[in-house]
């Protein structure tokens, strides 16, 4: 039998958690068989391979062994305890038991359902809640507290400046149909996708009629090509979409970036007076000022970000100032550009399958200059008379592809990157502890595929420590 590593735990929430039991089970073909039942679908790990079918534990299953033990884990750091972790070839389960001011929480390795689980509390009405993400391959178990994705935004101050949040985004965020397979881009609809966490949507349009000024439709458009294969999707359904989900979640924003693209002959500048007079008008719906707002002055709000160039009509508005935040020009396949108000990793252009991994160390390194910042708090990171600018946006696009080769088509590469990435998070994000430890916005594609949000709860756990230093704030 093959052993794992011994077992390393990282706490990546904002409060010491203690480790307390320790229990060891044999699996299926030993005396204690009887005790545990097959899982009948594979169980992909983490790492991009599939792992045998991990048994499931039955509640009243004996122990094999059993350990106390008092090991504490502080906040933000990895513990090493010195436990062997189960068994890599499946034969063996381990289950944990954590506690938190006299809480108990417990979770078995491996996992026999997904690669994340919630931690069952052992006591009715809990006041903790924590989700564990197990790596096999590390013996790494990673512990998160538990966000309702739908409205996690609700945890945070009003005051924190929306470029220190880590936030999941989806990149061309509605190219979920029937299409060609180099165009889609998404696994689940906007909808799901909002509701699974996502505050942040790449957007690519086409206006429909730019001679006329009193047309506003925009076709959803990825390069030259439409999204869907069944006839044109349009901006205004996605609009919509989007405003029912903010005003049933009023603690949340969602950021749009909207671009041009496709095969007619609008300009930047229509586009730019198409949305002004059609679309964001309203102050009480869209966020247009040309700064990074806090997270108070746009929940409920979508807030509008502009890779386009403004008619000089538009140029005039908010005194002059400009017209929503500036990412209007960064450079093409940069692994890193700072323009506007957005620092930027876009390096998509993945021509042969090796290069994924070149693709995959841009997007740690980009991580790393992202998390050793710390977002400006009046009163706790900074003066609160004389208060710090926001850092601008560090926008993470994890996508990227090549329209002539199959294996770097948006899926096939995200089948790649998202689990390298999420392991990345697991382990090695922030590890000097420089900062807050934030992402930035991280840019998906494939995200919720067979309903896999891993990656998603990654990132929003991500801001554990914001939140800690938000609770100090007077």
């Amino acid at each position: 039998m093959s052993s794992a590593p011994p077992l390393a735990i990282r706490n990546l929430t904002s409060t010491p958690l203690e480790l307390k039991l320790i229990e060891r089970y044999e699996a299926p073909g030993t005396e204690t068989h009887h005790h545990f039942s097959r899982i009948t679908r594979n169980i992909t790990t983490l790492v991009n391979n599939t792992s045998p079918a991990v048994p499931q534990l039955d509640e009243n299953a004996p122990p094999s062994s059993t350990e106390d033990v008092s090991i504490r884990l502080e906040p933000f750091q990895i513990s090493k305890p010195e436990v062997q972790a189960a068994q890599m070839s499946g034969k063996e389960i381990l289950r944990l038991t954590f506690e938190n001011e006299g809480e108990r929480h417990r979770i078995t390795t491996p996992s026999p359902q997904t690669q994340s689980q919630a931690l069952q509390p052992l006591a009715p009405n809990p006041r903790f809640q924590y989700t564990g993400i197990f790596i096999p391959k590390d013996s790494f178990l990673t512990l998160y507290s538990s966000a309702n994705l739908q409205c996690w935004m609700q945890e945070l101050k009003d005051e924190t400046p929306l470029s220190g949040i880590s936030i999941p985004g989806t990149h061309n965020s509605p190219t979920y149909h029937k299409a060609l397979p180099s165009v889609r881009c998404q696994a689940v609809p906007p909808k799901v996708q909002l509701e699974n966490g996502v505050r942040f949507f790449d957007i690519r349009v086409q206006p429909e009629s730019p001679e006329d000024p009193s047309k506003d439709g925009l076709v959803l458009v990825h390069g030259v090509f439409p999204i869907s294969l069944t006839g044109n999707k349009y901006f205004r359904d996605l609009v919509n979409v989007v405003r029912t989900f903010l005003d049933e979640n009023p603690s949340e924003t969602v950021i749009m970036s909207v671009k041009r693209e496709g095969p007619g002959n609008a300009t930047d500048q229509q586009l730019s007076c198409i949305l002004r007079d059609h679309y964001a008008g309203d102050v009480g719906k869209w966020f247009t000022a040309p700064r990074i707002p806090t997270l108070g002055e746009v929940r409920g709000k979508i807030t509008l970000m502009r890779r386009f160039a403004l008619d000089d009509r538009i140029r005039q508005e908010w005194d002059g100032a400009g017209w929503c935040i500036d990412a209007e020009n960064w450079a093409y396949n940069t692994p890193n550009d700072t323009h506007g108000d957005v620092c930027v990793q876009d390096f998509c252009e993945v021509l042969e399958t090796p290069t994924i991994e070149q693709k995959i160390t841009f997007c740690e390194e980009h991580f790393e200059r992202a998390g050793c910042l710390t977002c400006p708090l009046p009163g706790i990171t900074t003066d609160a008379e004389h208060p710090v600018p926001p850092s601008p946006f560090y926008l993470n696009f994890l996508s990227a592809s090549n329209f002539w080769k199959v294996g770097c088509w948006p899926e096939k590469i995200a089948a790649r990157l998202n689990p390298a990435v999420t392991e990345f998070l697991c382990e090695k994000h922030h590890e000097n502890g420089e900062g807050d430890g934030c992402l930035g916005i991280v840019v998906c594609d494939w995200v919720g595929k067979d309903g896999d949000w891993d990656l998603v709860r990654c990132i929003v756990g991500m801001n554990a420590k914001l939140e800690m230093r938000e609770r100090d704030m007077r």
